[in-house]
């Protein structure tokens, strides 16, 4: 699982719009599904865009070009689920319409189908990072950074001895399989990032 593709996971069979269909057309294929969102599909079956319930809130009777959010999130069938998964919190989208090489639709993948059925749950996730990252590859002890998981996305909160010890931890943490985001909110007791170096004459005075 820990490199399964999207491919594996995406649903197939996909309710679409075309740019011309009218807002209330959209809303009933919302409701009729139990879905948030449907991709906008051009003549070619190319996803333009995204209706989303919120962009139904718009008054007026728009079609669906006129109501929905462009250039769409996609993602491509070979990538992975971690990456479907890092892209959704990255810009913020419940689904994500999955193309192929030519940007056609050919299916659809939810958060909840990444987080829930591909990805660590998160107290695995947590369980790992203080085990492995924290305890044998940093060699910190267990209470030197507060670790928290939500949806795969951990929050980093602790006073570690030195500061470049910090970038190393989040790099760490963000390469665990199953994490799709890392917050950052650790500090240090000491600075030992490298000075800047002097500004090289170019004059030809030596000093």
């Amino acid at each position: 699982m820990k490199h399964a593709k999207v491919g594996f996971l995406m649903t197939d069979e996909v309710v679409s719009v075309v740019g011309r269909t009218p807002s209330r057309d959209v809303a009933r294929l919302l409701v009729e599904h139990d879905i948030s969102g449907v991709p906008v599909v051009d003549e070619d079956d190319r996803v333009i865009g995204v209706v989303s319930q919120t962009d139904l809130h718009a008054t007026g009777d728009l079609t669906a070009r006129a109501l929905m959010s462009a250039p769409a999130v996609t993602v491509h069938a070979e990538q992975t689920v971690t990456e479907a998964a890092r892209l959704m919190t990255r810009r913020g989208v419940e689904r994500l319409p999955v193309v192929d090489e030519e940007d056609r639709l050919v299916g659809i993948v939810t958060r909840r189908d990444l987080l829930r059925v591909f990805l660590r749950p998160d107290p695995e996730i947590r369980r790992c990072l203080i085990e492995d990252v924290l305890a044998e590859t940093m060699g910190l002890g267990a209470d030197a950074v507060d670790v928290h998981v939500v949806d795969g996305v951990v929050t980093l909160d602790g006073r570690l001895a030195k500061s470049s010890q910090i970038p190393v931890v989040v790099r760490l943490a963000g390469q665990l399989d199953g994490v799709v985001a890392v917050t950052d909110r650790l500090t240090a007791r000491f600075d030992d990032s490298p000075l800047a170096p002097p500004e090289r004459r170019t004059d030809g005075i030596p000093w």
